[in-house]
């Protein structure tokens, strides 16, 4: 059943800086950001939005039977444009456990969203993210975000979980201790993320190019979910065509 205070919202950019137009790429006879939408319904924890700047992506939620919201094309990064979009559905205040769904995730598991939305119903984290283990392939990627957990002793409902020390994109910590692929979705206390677009860009963001960083460095706490796998993200021309062959298989 799903959390009567648990809103998903998916941003959407038509012009995203590597792969232009991506939110409507086909992938095995749908647009991308139609297979987020089915993922995020799946997941059933709330009403799904997409917070979108382009008519077309608007149009194409709409055509599937979702609900949409067109937002200024020149907000400055994705937690705005859901803190928009959330403010225009909801100015009430009725959802105040909100998921920021990343939408170029055609095959994500929406058990990633359960747990995301799980943990920040503990009551415990400002945010909840999650990690995968990372590759030797993806530590050297600076591409590839890697963060720093302080893990649990004890698993919560067979997902071991901890609290998020640092994020970059250098490879830490040093030495053999393992490395975490840090999978950019995000659940937020509404009020958590309304002070977050409020304060500025913080020095440490500013120089990984991370905004969790503002996050940590504001006094937040974030929470972290263990994957065991992360799912693909589409931000090249080759994403897409190994999303493609991906999902034709499935």
């Amino acid at each position: 059943m799903p959390n009567q205070d648990t809103i998903i919202l998916i941003p959407a950019r038509h012009a995203a800086t590597r792969l232009p137009g991506k939110p409507l790429a086909d992938i095995a006879g749908k647009p991308m950001i139609q297979h987020v939408w089915e993922r995020a319904i799946e997941a059933d924890m709330g009403p799904v939005i997409v917070a979108t700047d382009e008519a077309e992506i608007a149009a194409c939620i709409e055509s599937v039977g979702g609900i949409a919201i067109l937002t200024e094309s020149d907000l400055p990064s994705g937690s705005d444009r859901i803190a928009v979009a959330l403010q225009a559905y909801d100015p009430e205040g009725k959802f105040q456990s909100v998921i920021n769904l990343q939408g170029d995730l055609p095959d994500l598991n929406p058990n990633a969203i359960t747990i995301l939305a799980e943990l920040l119903h503990t009551g415990h984290y400002e945010m909840t993210t999650l990690v995968a283990p990372a590759s030797e392939a993806e530590i050297a990627r600076p591409q590839v975000v890697k963060a720093a957990i302080a893990w649990h002793d004890t698993a919560r409902a067979g997902i071991r979980t901890g609290d998020a020390l640092y994020f970059s994109r250098a490879a830490i910590p040093t030495g053999d201790a393992p490395k975490w692929h840090h999978i950019g979705l995000y659940g937020w206390q509404r009020d958590a993320l309304m002070q977050f677009i409020n304060l500025p860009p913080s020095e440490l963001e500013q120089s990984e190019k991370l905004e969790q960083l503002r996050a940590l460095e504001a006094g937040m706490k974030i929470g972290v979910g263990l994957l065991e796998t992360a799912p693909g993200g589409v931000d090249t021309k080759e994403d897409l065509e190994a999303a493609r062959q991906r999902m034709a298989k499935g």
